[in-house]
């Protein structure tokens, strides 16, 4: 996911991608857990795709 791509959408859009990227990061921890995750970097993209949209909607509300 690149930052400019996650700019042209709209605030709905990006809270439904930020809620898919919370439930998947809740699916590998999950899987972490019960010995099946195969590639562990999985964890670092979904955590750093949180962050980054996180950041994008925070942009939005500041006055």
């Amino acid at each position: 996911m690149n930052a400019r791509e996650l700019r042209a959408k709209d605030d709905d859009e990006l809270r439904k991608e930020l809620l898919g990227l919370h439930r998947e990061a809740f699916n590998l921890r999950m899987q972490k857990g019960m010995g099946q995750m195969f590639r562990s970097s999985q964890v670092k993209r979904v955590r750093r795709d949180i962050a980054r949209l996180k950041m994008i909607l925070s942009e939005r509300e500041r006055p």
